[in-house]
C-alpha cells in the first residue's frame, strides 16, 4: 500500500509540473527589422504538433494576443504570437495604433515579409510539425492572415476573427491553397455589407474553400474582453465591443475547423 501511494504521488507530481511554457523569442525580418515573438506550448505533450501563428489586432503585440497563444497551447498546438510592428510595441491609443498599422500596410511586401518571418520562426521550434501549419488573426491580424491565404502561403488553414476583408492584393483563380474560416460580427460598423459581398465574390471567383460565419449582435472586436474598455476614453475610441456568446462560438468554430484540417 505504501509503495502504491508513493507511485501515485510521483505521478501526480509529474502532472502538476506539466504546464504551458512561454518565452519571448527575438527574431528579425529579411530587411533587418527587429521583432519579438511570444511562444507558447504544453510541455506535457511529447513530440511535434501542429503550429499556429497568432497575428495581433491593430493595438500591437499586447497581452490579449499573448493570451490567445497560451489558449492555443492549452489545446495542444505550438503557438506563436508574432510581432508585425517591431520591438513588440503596442498601444491602447487608437491614433497610435492606426499609425502603426498604416506604416505596415502601406507596402504589402513589408506586411507579407513580416508574416513570413514569424511563420518561419514557428516552424523552427522543436515542438512544431512544420508540415501542419495554420494562422489566426484578429482585426488587423485577420486581414493579415487572409492576405497570406490570398498569396498562396502554404498553410492548412487560416481563421479571421473580426478581421479586415478588403485588400489591395485580391486572390486569383487557384491562388488560395489554405482553407479559410471567417468569423464576422453582424453589427461590425467597420466592415460594410459591400466589403462582405466583395469578399465572398472574390473567394468564389478564386475557387477558395471558405466558410463565412456572421455572428448576430456582435460588433468589431467581439472576441476581446478589453474591447469595451478600449472603446471609451478621451481619445474617442473605435466602435468595438466584447460579446461573450460570439467569442465562445467563434472559438468553438475554430477548434472544429482545426480538427478538420489537421485530421
Amino acid at each position: 500500500m505504501r509503495m502504491f501511494l508513493a507511485v501515485l504521488l510521483l505521478a501526480l507530481s509529474g502532472l502538476s509540473q506539466a504546464a504551458i511554457k512561454t518565452q519571448e523569442i527575438p527574431y528579425q525580418t529579411a530587411d533587418g527589422t527587429k521583432m519579438i515573438g511570444y511562444y507558447a506550448y504544453d510541455d506535457a505533450i511529447k513530440g511535434p504538433r501542429p503550429g499556429v501563428v497568432v497575428v495581433h489586432e491593430f493595438w500591437g503585440l499586447n497581452d490579449y494576443a499573448k493570451r490567445r497563444a497560451r489558449d492555443l497551447a492549452g489545446l495542444g498546438y505550438s503557438a506563436l504570437a508574432i510581432d508585425m510592428y517591431g520591438d513588440g510595441k503596442n498601444t491602447e491609443h487608437p491614433k497610435d495604433a492606426m499609425a502603426f498599422m498604416q506604416a505596415v500596410l502601406k507596402d504589402s511586401a513589408v506586411a507579407s515579409a513580416r508574416f513570413q518571418a514569424g511563420l518561419d520562426l514557428l516552424k523552427k521550434q522543436p515542438q512544431t510539425d512544420p508540415n501542419k501549419m495554420a494562422a489566426i488573426g484578429y482585426c488587423f491580424g485577420g486581414g493579415v492572415v487572409l492576405n497570406a491565404a490570398r498569396q498562396g502561403v502554404p498553410l492548412a488553414g487560416v481563421v479571421s476573427f473580426h478581421g479586415a476583408l478588403a485588400t489591395n492584393t485580391p486572390a486569383t483563380p487557384g491562388s488560395v491553397k489554405a482553407k479559410i474560416l471567417v468569423e464576422h460580427g453582424a453589427r461590425d460598423s467597420m466592415i460594410t455589407p459591400e466589403n462582405v459581398a466583395a469578399f465572398k465574390a472574390e473567394m468564389d471567383k478564386a475557387g477558395a474553400d471558405y466558410t463565412f460565419v456572421s455572428l448576430d449582435g456582435a460588433k468589431h472586436g467581439f472576441s476581446n474582453p478589453d474591447a469595451d474598455r478600449l472603446s471609451h476614453g478621451d481619445h474617442g475610441g473605435p466602435d468595438i465591443g466584447y460579446n461573450k456568446p460570439a467569442d465562445e462560438k467563434s472559438w468553438a468554430d475554430m477548434q472544429a475547423f482545426f480538427k478538420k484540417i489537421f485530421s
